[in-house]
């Protein structure tokens, strides 16, 4: 990707001025060798993700999406703080490199070491490991969210990385303001999901640095061993909150509902990963932690899955999408609520 790209309306929002990353990586990367060119990797569903070399060495580079934001979402600074932090913590993460506010690229970027390894995205990928593979994956990946949980917020730099209490007050508020920002139609199922939510959030049970969008393609895999993370990635969301937030939105990442979001055969809806049920045992047994207020928490993954899908249609809506498979993220906007209804309201667990 260079500079002077452009698509048929102009140039491209979504390319680097390569000329002016040269010079910022000069000042800030050592061992930097010049001639930077970048490749974009993914964009349109969160932040751009780059990658971006020097011929030499191989970084990742990642940026807010284009059009509309959610307040807090997108952080890039929160992505490079966190991922500094954890540095050394047992939590497999790149390493973090450089921060850039806006005055550099007109955006915030974040650039982290290159971490090789396999990302599983669809259920194509998934086919290349055998069955046991899969499964043995899939706990591998529950054990990782298992040892985050763990890691101590009580002091250092990640005591700062948010304020634990209220933080299920202010999730069920905030995708609701989001939903009022990116909404394309009227839908009674979210109003009444919010509505649910709104009336029986509860206080939180425990805290933890919450990765806020873990499923199995924001983790890079041994290409010669799945069952062992190399690096979890994709950090914009992450804070200090209820670390069931965690778990319940990964469970929903599995629902067949939830397909059209990640283009239709994502990795994470394949039948052939194990069901929610044995996940939530695999975490419950790692982490010691009981599933307090159970329904609540599966209620609101539901609700955020639904504005996501919201949001990704709305951007799309606007051309503010980069590849394929957006045209029928909008379709899964209303099952996810209705099925976060059927959640919330399951008092049986």
């Amino acid at each position: 990707m260079s500079a002077a790209h452009t698509t048929q309306d102009g140039p491209d929002p979504a390319a680097l001025d390569l000329a002016v990353l040269d010079v910022f990586l000069a000042g800030h990367v050592d061992g930097y060798r010049g001639g930077v060119t970048a490749e974009l990797v993914s964009g349109g569903r969160s932040n751009l993700t780059y990658r971006v070399t020097d011929g030499e060495h191989v970084w990742i580079l990642r940026r807010p999406p284009l059009g509309t934001l959610t307040p807090s979402a997108h952080d890039m600074g929160r992505e490079f703080r966190v991922t500094a932090a954890l540095a050394g913590s047992g939590v497999p993460v790149a390493p973090a490199v450089a921060l850039a506010d806006a005055s550099v690229l007109g955006v915030p970027f974040a650039l982290t070491g290159f971490v090789d390894g396999l990302v599983v995205r669809s259920a194509e990928d998934l086919g290349a490991l055998d069955d046991d593979t899969v499964r043995a994956t899939a706990f591998a990946l529950v054990d990782t969210l298992a040892a985050l949980h763990a890691v101590d917020v009580t002091s250092g730099p990640l005591a700062q990385l948010g304020r634990p209490a209220g933080y299920l007050r202010r999730q069920v508020d905030r995708w609701y303001g989001q939903w009022q920002r990116v909404r394309t139609r009227e839908l009674a199922d979210v109003e009444s999901l919010h509505a649910l939510l709104d009336r029986s959030c509860p206080a939180e049970s425990d805290h933890a640095v919450v990765h806020g969008d873990f499923r199995i393609d924001n983790a890079i895999l041994d290409r010669d061993d799945p069952t062992r993370v190399r690096a979890l990635v994709d950090w914009e969301m992450a804070t200090l909150g209820d670390p069931l937030a965690d778990l319940a939105l990964h469970t929903v990442y599995g629902d067949p509902t939830f397909a059209p979001v990640l283009a239709g055969s994502a990795a994470s809806t394949s039948p052939r990963m194990p069901g929610a049920g044995e996940l939530v045992g695999r975490y419950t047994a790692a982490s010691g932690r009981t599933l307090r207020d159970w329904a609540f928490h599966r209620g609101l993954a539901y609700f955020k899955s639904a504005v996501i899908a919201e949001g990704i249609h709305e951007r799309h809506l606007r051309g503010d999408t980069r590849g394929d498979g957006f045209a029928t993220v909008g379709e899964a906007t209303a099952p996810l609520a209705a099925a976060g209804l059927a959640a919330a309201r399951d008092t049986g667990g």
